[in-house]
């Protein structure tokens, strides 16, 4: 696996000009290949290429553009400086790190490159994976499936959601990372299937298809889309026409979490036209909770991230409780339900004096 992020890093294209020392000819450069691209050379290059009098290879690049290149072997620097000095060379290398290419930029070789594009990095991700599953890579790796994977996708994704609510940047960061890591891992298992196989590539240009074909109004010259909401209705029927759904909550994933659940499903209805009264009509406890979150998602709120920091909150305020109890003497696990009523009435601001008898225990 090639990395030439250190050559990007050296600012490729900074020494296009020749030093004053004359050392070596017009023409000599050294080009920066990123073969994760592929058997591809930057634009930039193809004039030096033209001019060359010798084309010579850095160890390091892959084997197919080794060959496309045609390398008669790389000689050693004092060489190499000696025919640069007479005649235009070009030195291909996967970084500006080695012996010859820093000679050759020292005596004032031009540096020829391409900033590689966003996202170049995924490859390097899809090659580690491939690595992981493959024949002597990780045994771990190798023996799970898409049913055993099932719940670290989950895990992962709640501690992305969590990184999202506390705003701590790094793990964000980092569990965008891990949340990537499971589409690789599911993407590079269902390659491997005998019947049905796709890969990542598959997944990447479905993924693409289907953002073009649902923003006509970014893609094509179709009417455009001035709101977020008109946008949200023209993808449902974008969406509907698409996967020819009979149900209007056709598609729902019910394996979610009942509060997004109920969410998602009054979201579709009410778009769809159900009257607000049957979305929140009670009866049952279970029928209340869905009313209760009818009424939260109709009003414009998101109930599962409410439940949820409704729930922190009440964590939160548990441990507050425990704290103040802790700094009064009492062991939290054998509080009354009065002392728990009292330090959870003030949140622990009072002190044990201001509490009285009852309080006291």
């Amino acid at each position: 696996m090639h990395n030439a992020r250190s050559a990007a890093s050296g600012g490729i294209g900074a020494n296009s000009g020749f030093s004053d020392t004359g050392a070596v000819a017009p023409g000599t450069a050294v080009v920066v290949v990123d073969d994760r691209l592929g058997d591809v050379i930057p634009a930039a290059a193809v004039p030096a290429l033209r001019r060359a009098a010798a084309v010579h290879v850095v160890p390091g690049l892959s084997p197919a553009t080794v060959s496309a290149l045609d390398d008669p072997g790389t000689p050693d620097v004092p060489e190499l400086l000696a025919r640069a000095g007479r005649e235009p060379v070009v030195l291909f290398a996967p970084d500006v790190q080695s012996e010859q290419a820093v000679a050759l930029l020292d005596a004032g070789a031009a540096l020829l490159g391409a900033q590689p594009p966003v996202g170049v990095e995924l490859l390097d991700a899809v090659t580690v994976m491939d690595r992981l599953r493959s024949p002597g890579g990780c045994p771990w790796d190798a023996e799970q499936d898409h049913d055993s994977l099932r719940r670290y996708l989950v895990e992962e994704t709640y501690e992305l959601l969590d990184a999202i609510e506390q705003r701590d940047r790094p793990s964000l960061r980092e569990e965008l990372g891990d949340v990537l890591l499971q589409v690789l891992f599911h993407a590079r298992i269902a390659a491997e299937d005998r019947v049905e196989p796709f890969g990542v590539d598959e997944v990447a240009a479905d993924l693409v298809g289907k953002l073009v074909s649902r923003h006509p109004h970014v893609f094509t010259e179709a009417g455009s889309v001035h709101d977020a909401e008109s946008q949200q209705l023209r993808w449902d029927e974008l969406k509907q026409r698409e996967k020819q759904r009979e149900s209007i909550v056709d598609g729902v994933a019910t394996g979610q979490p009942a509060a997004a659940l109920a969410a998602k499903l009054v979201n579709r209805a009410d778009r769809a036209g159900v009257p607000r009264e049957l979305l929140t009509a009670a009866g049952t406890p279970g029928a209340s909770a869905f009313a209760l979150v009818a009424r939260a998602r109709l009003e414009g709120g998101d109930p599962e991230d409410e439940l949820r920091a409704a729930a922190l909150d009440f964590a939160a305020r548990v441990r507050t409780a425990e704290a103040a109890a802790r700094a009064d003497g009492h062991d939290p696990h054998r509080l009354t339900s009065q002392q728990w009523a009292d330090y959870w009435a003030d949140d622990g601001a009072t002190s044990e004096n201001d509490r009285g008898p009852a309080a006291g225990g």
